[in-house]
């Protein structure tokens, strides 16, 4: 990528999202961006923080950890991929927030981990909407059937859903995807009197419809990136 088009890039995403959550009559700095960073190099990464975006989203442990060993300004890494048991020390180790917590065998282990590292972790719980099979996430009523034990998870701090929009779906099929997984989160907030602030949906191709149905943090890579790999 040349020299200033990762720049422009990312000022053009943070003003789309400020625009569209003014146009909804939302708080624009409720909204986090997430820069999904994942086959990108750690000169992109460095790009972007010069830029002042600090939140990075990787898909991949080992990806994590081998730019987190280079990378030496602070910086905010998310866990956005699917992470398997074997691997949750580091992801626990490095990242502030782990979106995709897709089942309990996971968080089981994510809260072992964070007792052994004297951490309580950030998790938000991978939610599959869509019902497709080729996606990961707890089902509506199995999240709902597990609740009580999530909130008993002492190293745990739920704050929220994650989810993805079905590939190559209509606007419509989109927005009732992102809507379910609002409704879904009002219910159980309100039935078990928690705060679950946080709502992680919307991609680079439909991050205005997540803004509209109220996300509050779009991963978003390939509209500042580019593609790559």
């Amino acid at each position: 990528m040349k020299d200033g088009t990762l720049s422009y890039n990312l000022n053009s995403i943070k003003k789309k999202i400020r625009k569209y959550a003014v146009e909804c009559r939302r708080d624009p700095d409720e909204i986090q961006l997430v820069a999904v960073s994942k086959n990108h190099t750690v000169e992109a990464i460095n790009q972007a923080m010069e830029s002042g975006q600090y939140s990075f989203g990787e898909n991949r442990v080992q990806e994590l950890l081998e730019k987190a060993g280079k990378i030496s300004q602070n910086i905010e890494w998310h866990m956005i991929g699917h992470l398997q048991t074997n691997k949750v020390k580091v992801a626990v180790k490095h990242c502030k927030l782990i979106h995709s917590v897709d089942s309990l065998k996971l968080l089981r282990k994510i809260n072992e981990t964070a007792h052994s590292l004297n951490k309580v972790q950030s998790i938000l719980i991978q939610t599959n909407i869509s019902g497709e099979s080729t996606k990961y996430g707890f089902t509506q009523d199995e999240l709902i059937d597990n609740i009580p034990e999530i909130l008993n998870l002492p190293h745990i701090n739920w704050i929220g859903l994650m989810t993805m929009a079905p590939h190559s779906a209509s606007i419509n099929d989109i927005r009732h995807v992102f809507r379910s997984l609002r409704l879904l989160r009002d219910k159980i907030s309100d039935s078990y009197y928690i705060p679950l602030p946080e709502l992680s949906m919307g991609m680079t191709n439909d991050f205005k419809i997540a803004i509209e149905e109220g996300s509050t943090i779009v991963r978003i890579g390939s509209a500042i990136f580019g593609i790559r790999g």
